[in-house]
């Protein structure tokens, strides 16, 4: 019933945006990512820095019911409407730019365990009518996409995606990082970020009992004290960056331990940055099906899966690789003995991290944002 009001309010207020005339020199990002890697976002600083010219404003939270009528009336102003989820536009004059928010390793749409064809049939339909231009990184990521989404392949330009300009070119230092988050001076430090997916949907109330109780990994075997020991031995400091919903069960918490650290995103806010703007000083990441760690192979640093509820989460969703184990550049544990461990093996996944690069990510430019601005040039003068 939700879904369906709010469908009626987005056409009751396109049809308001809609009489509002349209400005060539006018970007509107509806950045539905949040400071989690948005390509929408990073965009938007890029363009406003670089590119006064244009007139960028950054609408967020999107989609939202609580947005002004002025808000609405740039949205309909826009020229060009860039998107990070569902493409969006109000009227047929605008161009949508659809970035999307990562690289499906999950299965969604079309190829998902748990969604109806009718929602899938409404979603493709959306995207053959609003999405104008799909960025992308390789033929391997337009194959995934179009399998879940139906989209046509002449909507793809291979652009590369504006976060990975930020995951090279860190924003703050990995001394201010230490600092900030651990309160820590250690020459030696070797700064890892735990960012699984979002396991809420496996609709297991044991899962999340264990993340409120704080075994933020799931682990069977979890022990936050032994952990911490360990990272301290090696130097070692973790960032947990959990999925927001899974942080709303961590509001009362704050990290005890000297070497574990809960990023939210009110420091991302706080500095104005992106996550990703910070990620590219992490020396390890941890995930278990997240697609971020298709991001991560672009610095080329060891990645640990934590694969304890993997086929648990393929009969659910499911996953668009497989075999998991045998396909990810990296460990896979499913304890905490195996991930402290892995946490100090020497790194033997070098050639297969590259190897999912070259299939991942075709376009190795210096600026993938200056590649978007060049298509924006382009997609205006059509």
């Amino acid at each position: 019933m939700k879904s369906f009001l709010f469908r009626l309010y987005l056409v009751a207020m396109k049809l308001i945006a809609r009489f509002t005339p349209v400005q060539d020199n006018k970007v509107v990002i509806l950045n539905g990512a949040g400071r989690s890697g948005s390509n929408g976002y990073l965009f938007g600083k890029y363009l406003k820095k670089n590119h006064p010219e244009y007139e960028v404003i950054t609408v967020e939270p999107w989609p939202s019911s609580h947005l002004s009528l002025k808000t609405w009336r740039q949205i309909g102003a826009a020229k060009f409407v860039l998107t990070t989820h569902q493409p969006f536009k109000v009227h047929a004059r605008q161009i949508n730019i659809q970035f999307w928010h990562g690289i499906p390793l999950k299965r969604m749409g079309f190829m998902a365990n748990n969604t109806s064809l009718k929602t899938d049939q409404r979603n493709a339909n959306l995207w053959q009518k609003n999405a104008d231009v799909v960025c992308s990184s390789s033929d391997l990521y337009e194959s995934l996409m179009s399998a879940c989404c139906a989209i046509e392949t002449n909507k793809y330009r291979k652009t590369g995606f504006p976060r990975l300009d930020a995951l090279k070119n860190p924003a703050i230092s990995k001394k201010k990082l230490l600092t900030d988050l651990f309160k820590a001076e250690d020459n030696d430090a070797q700064i890892g970020i735990y960012m699984p997916t979002f396991r809420y949907e496996m609709d297991d109330r044991q899962i999340m009992t264990q993340v409120k109780q704080g075994n933020f990994f799931a682990l069977p075997d979890f022990d936050a004290v032994k952990l911490n020991n360990s990272l301290k031995k090696n130097h070692q400091y973790l960032i947990v960056k959990l999925h927001p919903y899974e942080m709303n069960l961590f509001k009362h918490l704050q990290s005890s331990f000297s070497n574990i650290a809960f990023l939210n995103s009110d420091y991302l806010y706080q500095l104005d940055i992106d996550l990703y703007e910070l990620l590219g000083n992490t020396d390890f990441l941890i995930t278990d099906y997240s697609s971020i760690y298709f991001d991560y192979l672009n610095i080329d640093k060891p990645i640990i899966f934590i694969t304890n509820y993997l086929r648990q989460y393929e009969k659910k969703r499911g996953l668009l690789m497989g075999p998991y184990e045998e396909i990810v550049p990296g460990v896979c544990v499913k304890t905490q003995q195996e991930l402290i461990k892995a946490l100090v093996m020497p790194d033997q996944f070098s050639k297969k991290r590259h190897y999912w690069l070259t299939l991942t990510n075709e376009v190795q430019t210096d600026s993938n944002c200056e590649n978007v601005f060049k298509l924006l040039k382009i997609e205006g003068k059509l």
